[in-house]
């Protein structure tokens, strides 16, 4: 299975594809138009020496909601095991981090900003809150790592001339175990001083391994939980995520060849 093969967000506003040296760059590079090529390779040696008991699934969406597992989710599977395509840097990953989506929101008092007295700055409570969110103790986990989060998006006010009435500020956590600790935590932050409006939840995954292959966790999430009943998983791919989504976005010739075997070696082991 692939995540997000033709999802606008991972190919628009990227440079040209080209090839220099050993890597070919372009949005999708190892994100995963490559993987895919990789799978489709793998998937055409593997019908040429008889195996018959291997489909490619391609869905869309990953980072938009991931319709495409969804409806995927919905249609008759009998398969074993589903290896699903990220860059894991040719390593299996052991596991990989759930996701939480939350927005916190403080409400205020408008006021002209020249009688600023007159009303209560939304922002100004939010900037307080917000750095007090690095005193709490989330969970950790012994294969996973730490709960991180990142304050992607701040939100307030209408005008410069004006006490904002409204502040908002949307959290993206990354979970290593079960979402009820996390909420609390935040809950307890928060406290009368904010709202918290919880979002979609991805819980955190552990997969099966197999011998001879590097292993190691990754720190993002895929649409391996949507997909739940296509077998036991395991994620595999070429490339590193640390250039997914950037205009550097490339992947390694020698790698994208050297992972085509390697699914071909997973499928196999996987069928003995």
């Amino acid at each position: 299975v692939l995540d997000d093969l033709g999802d606008g967000a991972v190919l628009t506003g990227g440079a040209e594809v080209r090839l220099e040296g050993d890597r070919l760059y372009g949005r999708g590079a190892c994100d995963a138009k490559g993987i895919a090529a990789a799978m489709m390779v793998a998937a055409q040696r593997l019908a040429e020496a008889g195996e018959e008991r291997v489909d490619l699934l391609f869905v869309v969406g990953e980072e938009k909601g991931s319709p495409g597992a969804r409806a995927a989710n919905r249609l008759p599977a009998t398969s074993r095991f589903l290896v699903n395509g990220e860059p894991t840097e040719s390593k299996l990953a052991s596991g990989c981090k759930g996701a939480q989506r939350v927005i916190v929101r403080v409400r205020g008092r408008e006021a002209h900003s020249a009688y600023a007295h007159l009303g209560e700055s939304a922002l100004e409570a939010m900037l307080d809150l917000l750095p007090k969110l690095r005193d709490v103790s989330l969970p950790t986990d012994p294969i996973l790592g730490e709960t991180t989060y990142n304050i992607g998006v701040l939100r307030a006010g209408t005008e410069a001339n004006i006490v904002p009435g409204l502040a908002e500020a949307e959290i993206m956590i990354r979970l290593v175990g079960d979402i009820e600790p996390v909420r609390a935590a935040f809950t307890l932050w928060a406290g009368d001083r904010a709202e918290l409006v919880w979002g979609s939840h991805i819980p955190a995954q552990h997969f099966q391994t197999i011998s001879g292959f590097e292993v190691e966790p990754v720190a993002y999430t895929s649409d391996i939980p949507l997909l739940d009943r296509w077998g036991s998983p395991l994620l595999f791919g070429p490339g590193s995520i640390h250039v997914a989504h950037t205009p550097i976005e490339y992947i390694d010739v020698a790698e994208l060849h050297a992972s085509a075997d390697a699914y071909v070696r997973i499928v196999r082991t996987l069928l003995a």
